[in-house]
């Protein structure tokens, strides 16, 4: 089986990423886009569905990893009973080209390395026809198959049985490069690559972005290596964020509950962008907001949930039988069928994304607004209708509060643009159905023992309700909210982390559970420290930073009982809410308008 989901590490050039585990193996590659099909594959199967592997050929080697400060070069040591070794890999940032580099560095003695690649293209469906296309001097390695190719060079590799293998030593002072170099198959190889040239422009990259960080709170460590992850995942070319690198990690080990998250969901994509915008970013606002109109052009009422990297909307959901799934978790997916859904939501979260971008200085353009009033004729046209909600349920739509409020908060907003920033609208209309919708939420979306529900006619809560205050719908203390907290912890929390939902309530139409979802933990603390509750927020964000890998990564979910990451990973929505607790700490509650 792969190793545990927490055990890897991300490698990204802002277009695509490649996970490491901590044996020295790369399990999971798609080229040259996170949502392309992969080349390794061994994450959702076992080595047969692609892997390259380098470590010492000590067996009893012993291992320590870190980043480079504030980049995504990672740097592992090794000890050996004959010496020590460091392997630096990354992924460089280059305008032209995708290469994964795997440089070692003797330290002291001599290290020999054992390297095994097993190539798998188009998620294990079509093995390459590999040929040698090098020197004696200078070895490369050629795989194609279809319209993909790459070249592996710095390592002599002979085959057996479809598994390239080779040896590679450094004593103390020297260094070999290995490169793996995806190009069009119907194009020549490109060029060697420099190696230190390519490693200080991709360390200048990183850390020139790092640089320009604004936080002055708690846990910030956490906080810079959190949005950089955001900045790993959000497409350099494109604009567009996608909601985790990786597709069908399982949400419950050996389930069914395997989605394909390498596409931008409008949604977690506003959330990062407000993440951003308030430390410092602007230039990311303005590249995504080129993004969504571009992505989004056409008739309102044909605007999607989610989009491909560059705006695509074709993301029909299928299932692979290439790939027997994490430690057998199937089925194994590509594409959404969320794609499909009316999510009530969503248009809330972009809006209010547009308006912190707003207050934060980037002008609107000739298109951007007429863009938001468009997008708030469509929240108008879907009054009537129940949703999917935030958690994309596959049972049947229901009235669920957090959507009807994330609705209120898209009126809101445009009711502000007019009246406060001087845009024209048609504000009193909006207003008038605002104010309309926040009545009807008042009296259908709250129990007669006063706490917001899940839905209306519902007894359940729900963790989006967490979000109420942060849109400023109503106050942090207000006893309506108070109550609702007071609900989920007596319901919704296992071993002091906070479920989505209780899915044995049957909403969302899937059999089995699932585990705490960290997002949701860190809006607690939002919540707690937002609320007077200083004490229990600092107590749970420590527990919640503590659950992050050695290198800051975390997952979508986290399993209390096995003591381990579930879902994909790493997950732009459980960075971005840990970023936001802790300005929350720092005592910056709330979102962009309502922090003023």
């Amino acid at each position: 089986m792969p190793s545990p989901i927490e055990d890897y590490a991300l490698l990204s050039d802002c277009r695509t990423a490649a996970l490491v585990s901590r044996d020295g193996s790369i399990d999971w590659l798609c080229l040259p886009r996170f949502d392309s099909p992969s080349i390794l594959g061994a994450l959702l199967g076992d080595p047969t569905h692609g892997c390259w592997t380098l470590r010492p050929l000590d067996e009893a080697a012993t291992m320590s990893r870190h980043y480079l400060p504030d980049t995504f070069v990672l740097v592992t040591r090794w000890e050996t009973v004959d010496g020590t070794a460091e392997v630096h890999e990354f992924m460089p940032m280059s305008a032209h080209r995708t290469d994964v580099v795997r440089r070692v560095i003797g330290v002291s003695g001599t290290v020999a390395f054992h390297t095994e690649l097993r190539m798998h293209f188009d998620y294990a469906r079509a093995l390459p026809w590999v040929r040698q296309v090098g020197t004696e001097s200078a070895p490369a390695l050629r795989a194609t198959a279809g319209p993909d190719a790459v070249i592996v060079r710095g390592v002599a590799l002979s085959a057996a049985d479809h598994v390239h293998t080779g040896r590679v030593t450094v004593s103390e002072g020297e260094t070999r490069a290995l490169t793996l170099t995806w190009f069009l198959s119907h194009e020549s190889a490109p060029d060697p690559l420099d190696i230190e040239a390519a490693i200080a422009r991709t360390r200048s990259w990183w850390q020139g972005w790092a640089s320009g960080i604004e936080h002055d709170g708690p846990h910030r460590e956490m906080v810079v290596r959190s949005l950089l992850v955001l900045r790993a995942l959000t497409n350099r070319d494109t604009g567009g964020i996608v909601a985790a690198a990786t597709t069908s990690l399982p949400e419950n080990f050996g389930g069914s509950r395997n989605w394909d998250y390498r596409y931008v969901w409008l949604r977690d994509a506003a959330l990062t962008l407000e993440v951003l915008i308030a430390h410092g970013f602007l230039h990311e606002a303005q590249h995504w907001r080129l993004w969504l109109l571009r992505a989004v052009a056409g008739e309102p009422a044909e605007v999607q949930i989610m989009y491909g990297i560059a705006g695509e909307r074709d993301l029909a959901e299928r299932e692979l039988i290439s790939l027997p799934g994490y430690d057998g978790a199937s089925p194994v997916r590509i594409g959404n069928g969320a794609v499909d859904q009316y999510q009530g939501d969503v248009i809330g979260e972009v809006l209010v994304a547009l308006e912190a971008a707003r207050i934060a200085g980037v002008e609107e353009s000739s298109f951007s607004w007429p863009l938001q009033r468009a997008l708030l004729q469509r929240v108008i046209a879907g009054m009537d209708r129940p949703d999917n909600g935030i958690w994309e349920i596959r049972g049947e739509p229901q009235w669920f509060t957090h959507s009807r409020v994330m609705m209120w908060a898209a009126l809101d907003r445009g009711v502000r643009a007019v009246r406060e920033h001087g845009l024209a609208g048609d504000a009193d209309r909006w207003a008038e159905i605002r104010d309309r919708l926040r009545a009807e939420i008042d009296d259908r979306g709250v129990h007669a023992d006063g706490y917001f529900v899940q839905h209306y006619d519902s007894n359940e809560v729900d963790a989006s309700l967490l979000v109420l205050p942060q849109v400023g719908y109503c106050e942090p203390d207000d006893p309506r909210m108070t109550r609702t907290v007071a609900q989920m912890e007596h319901t919704l929390l296992r071993d002091g982390l906070v479920m989505r939902y209780r899915t044995t309530s049957g909403v969302d139409g899937l059999e089995g559970g699932e585990h705490p979802f960290l997002a949701c933990s860190f809006w607690l603390v939002e919540q707690y420290a937002a609320s007077g509750r200083e004490d229990d927020a600092e107590e749970l964000m420590a527990r919640l930073v503590a659950l992050s890998n050695d290198l800051g990564l975390l997952s979508e979910e986290y399993d209390v009982e096995g003591n381990r990451h579930a879902g994909n990973t790493p997950q732009a929505l459980s960075h971005l809410a840990m970023v936001r607790a802790a300005d929350a700490l720092a005592g910056h509650a709330g979102r962009a308008a309502d922090r003023r």
